[in-house]
């Protein structure tokens, strides 16, 4: 039929007319203008070597137990956005890495193992308020370890990281330390997770459309109310506070130069 009708085949010249005819139709359902014999023929050379040299990492990642180390390449020939392409093992190490790091940055928020180390008469005011406690560095550390082995460290990182959120004025920065914070503290699927009560998380859920470094406010103070009225009173009374005294007791006083 293609010999003898050129409706069919329209662009039929020669005896190869036929194959021209079905690329330009080809090209035509790709939305493509059509080209010349050669560069269809370059197309098709092309779009085979991709084909060549994808099938070629696939079989060297199956053969290395789908180590992506030889797939460093991959980019320069996946033009159909096949899973296997390199560049998205890349985006998740990069997402990776930039996790770690703040994990790494929000543990070193006032740890309490580089905390100043308390003086005798600044330990001894503790006692007096909460409030003492926490405005002391010094403080902080110590009360942080004590709820260490109360399983409850998480209620100090939070509220440090609030603190901290506090200061930064940088809208996009402040916008990324609210997106981590709720995911590091508030999320039910955080290992973190904060107790807060039905009402905060509404007011979180609001507040997290236009986030602004008060987002956490209400929920800070209900963790600071919470550490206050549970944990202090037991630290006051625990062995780690008692021992705490009489090792700065039994040191011997700083003599000045």
């Amino acid at each position: 039929a293609c010999a003898s009708s050129k409706a069919i085949c329209p662009l039929q010249t020669s005896a190869d007319g036929c194959d021209r005819g079905k690329n330009h139709l080809m090209m035509l359902c790709l939305g493509l203008q059509p080209m010349g014999s050669e560069r269809v023929e370059m197309r098709k050379r092309q779009m085979q070597v991709h084909q060549e040299a994808a099938a070629s990492v696939l079989q060297t990642q199956h053969g290395m137990g789908n180590t992506p180390t030889n797939a460093s390449n991959a980019c320069c020939f996946c033009w159909c956005c096949c899973c296997s392409c390199s560049c998205l093992t890349v985006r998740a190490e990069d997402e990776r890495i930039k996790k770690n790091t703040y994990e790494r940055r929000a543990e070193e928020i006032a740890n309490c193992d580089d905390s100043p180390k308390p003086i005798l008469e600044d330990a001894m005011t503790w006692t007096m308020s909460f409030e003492r406690l926490m405005k002391s560095s010094a403080g902080r550390g110590c009360f942080r370890q004590f709820l260490r082995t109360e399983f409850s460290e998480e209620n100090m990182m939070f509220w440090l990281a609030c603190e901290e959120l506090k200061k930064e004025t940088n809208k996009t920065v402040v916008e990324d330390k609210v997106r981590q914070i709720y995911k590091d503290f508030i999320s039910i699927l955080s290992p973190k997770e904060v107790s807060l009560d039905s009402r905060v998380r509404d007011v979180i859920n609001k507040n997290m459309l236009e986030p602004t470094s008060h987002t956490f406010e209400d929920a800070q103070q209900q963790i600071y109310t919470l550490m206050q009225r549970d944990s202090y009173p037991r630290y006051m009374n625990s062995t780690a506070y008692a021992e705490l005294l009489q090792d700065l007791a039994e040191q011997p006083p700083v003599t000045e130069p």
